[in-house]
């Protein structure tokens, strides 16, 4: 099944390093994000954890939830750990999900159904495709997903950056420009219509081009 964005987020229940959750209930009615591992003790992965549990505090002030999820059991994410608060200065702060038998990838087409049911034996190469995050709104939809490949890091500060946007367009009738950052100038939506747009912005916009509107970001 793929999974496009204002489809619904599969639900699922599952073990994570802080007791069972359903999905659904954890996110609660704010936003989450839910970031995959092809495997623990993977090298690029233990900074990408490190660096999350860092940035928690972001998105606590957000309210917004983490999630992580790796391709093997609750017993070895609880090992995993203690490394990554050792080399990257930070102990993990939040869920990470156990996958052992790859439903939850499965789920959430990171890996082929015809994949096995076990993480036994399966190298990170052979999960390498579980480089996913996914931002899930309120409203238990897929407001935007990205995948890496396992030789990148991902870069959070612009997935903190996304969310920013997701959660301001999601609420005002606008759309963030290109590097648009938190309190930058935005774009009224092409389908306001010149009448809503006067009445929500009384003191005018600027117009580049006649079908862009820009004005500052609403609050």
């Amino acid at each position: 099944m793929a999974l496009r964005i204002n489809d619904k987020a599969p639900d699922f229940t599952a073990e994570t390093t802080e007791g069972q959750i359903n999905f659904h209930e954890w996110i609660g009615d704010g936003w989450a994000i839910l970031f995959s591992h092809p495997k623990d003790f993977t090298p690029v992965c233990t900074t990408e954890l490190g660096y999350m549990a860092g940035l928690k505090p972001e998105f606590e002030r957000r309210h917004r939830r983490i999630i992580g999820i790796s391709v093997d059991g609750v017993s070895d994410h609880a090992k995993w750990s203690k490394d990554i608060e050792v080399s990257q200065g930070h102990a993990i702060n939040y869920p990470l999900i156990g996958d052992p038998e790859l439903k939850i990838v499965k789920l959430y087409d990171m890996l082929p159904a015809d994949e096995g049911d076990t993480c036994v034996g399966r190298t990170p190469a052979d999960n390498a495709t579980a480089r996913s995050v996914f931002v899930i709104g309120p409203d238990k939809k897929i407001k935007a997903s990205l995948t890496y490949p396992m030789s990148t890091g991902r870069n959070f500060d612009e997935i903190l950056r996304l969310l920013d946007s997701c959660q301001l367009t999601a609420a005002q009738m606008v759309a963030t420009p290109v590097n648009w950052r938190q309190g930058d100038d935005v774009i009224i939506l092409p389908t306001v219509s010149a009448e809503q747009a006067t009445q929500k912005y009384p003191e005018g916009w600027r117009s580049p081009l006649p079908y862009i509107r820009i004005v500052p970001q609403p609050q």
